[in-house]
This record gives structure tokens, C-alpha cells and sequence, in this order.
């Protein structure tokens, strides 16, 4: 299979079922941020982390591929003339989304409790944390925005909202193991 097919070379690209759409269309933009995330996903992935953080990670972007597969698939070509869905591959199931809920539950039941916003950083591990939920709030926005003109899979818009919790609380979690040091904001009293 080549990499290079020229046929974008217009600026329009392809969605799953053949309607091209300009490369800018916020379709495109939805799941290119998915991608994006899927890929600081992978950089925590490869940091020293503790491997039950690393083997979620690795479900969490396999499950970010069937985000962004339903992503790009044109609503109208959804199902083919045969009946069946042209996605043939698992969805988002309220078990995935569960799933990252118990994996929370689990990482603050051995946190000290959160009084007041904290500062990304501390240490480079849960920078690149911040940086993926930051990332994956722009993901949900973009995929809310499509899903005002055409619906999507709502089951995807409630895992997207649920892993940018999931990773401010991993961030939190991978700062207490790691003993960063977690900076509360505490805006500055007018002199």
C-alpha cells in the first residue's frame, strides 16, 4: 500500500464511505485532534510508569481509534445498501466508559483530597498528562461542535468526556507516585 495518493493534493480528503470533504471540514478536524491525542497518549505510554497505567493506555487508544473511525464516517454512508454498518468493528460500550469511572475511583481513593486547582507540572511525566487532557477537551469541543450539525455516536462524546477526567485524575495519581510536587492555585490577594 503506497503512503502517498495525491488525491489530496486539492486540500479535500476522504471520509469512510468515499464523500470528500474539504481537509479543514470540522469533521476532519474532530478526529485529526483524536489522532493527535492518540499520540500524547502514546508519549505518557512510553514514560517510566507503573504497567497497569501503560496497559489502560493501550485500550484507551484502541478505543480512540473506533472514536475517530466513527468520526470519519459520513453520517449518510453510515449503513450500506446491504443493511449492514460500514464501521464492522466494536463500539464505544457503557463498559469502556465504566471502565475508566472504576479506574478514577480507584486512583483517589489513594489521593489526599482536592481543595483547590492545581498547576500543571511538577514533573515531566504529568506535564505530558495536562498537555493530553488539555488536548482531549479540544476533541470533545470539536465533536460536540460536529454533533450540532450532523449526531454522532453519543456513546463517543460521553468516553471523551469521561478520559479528560481520567487523565487529570492519572495526572494527580502519576504526581503522588512520582512525589512531584502538586502546586494548588491560589489566586493572588489584590495589594
Amino acid at each position: 500500500m503506497k503512503i502517498y495518493t495525491k488525491t489530496g493534493d486539492k486540500g479535500t480528503t476522504a471520509l469512510f464511505g468515499g464523500t470528500r470533504v474539504p481537509k479543514h471540514h470540522i469533521r476532519i478536524e474532530s478526529y485529526g485532534t483524536i489522532d493527535e491525542l492518540n499520540s500524547h497518549l502514546g508519549l505518557i505510554r512510553d514514560q517510566e510508569i507503573n504497567q497497569q497505567y501503560k496497559d489502560l493506555l493501550i485500550h484507551i487508544q484502541d478505543r480512540l481509534f473506533t472514536v475517530g473511525a466513527i468520526l470519519a464516517t459520513d453520517p449518510e454512508k453510515a449503513i450500506l445498501k446491504n443493511g449492514k454498518e460500514r464501521l464492522n468493528i466494536p463500539k464505544i460500550s457503557t463498559e469502556n466508559i465504566e471502565r475508566l469511572e472504576k479506574e478514577m475511583d480507584a486512583m483517589n481513593a489513594e489521593l489526599p483530597p482536592m481543595t483547590h486547582f492545581v498547576l500543571p507540572g511538577g514533573h515531566q511525566t504529568v506535564s505530558f498528562c495536562h498537555i493530553a487532557r488539555c488536548v482531549c477537551r479540544r476533541a470533545e469541543r470539536l465533536a460536540t461542535a460536529l454533533n450540532d450539525i450532523e449526531k454522532i455516536d453519543p456513546s463517543a462524546l460521553m468516553y471523551l468526556n469521561r478520559l479528560s477526567d481520567y487523565l487529570f485524575v492519572l495526572a494527580r495519581k502519576l504526581s503522588y507516585d512520582l512525589q512531584a510536587n502538586e502546586i494548588k492555585w491560589i489566586p493572588e490577594k489584590e495589594s
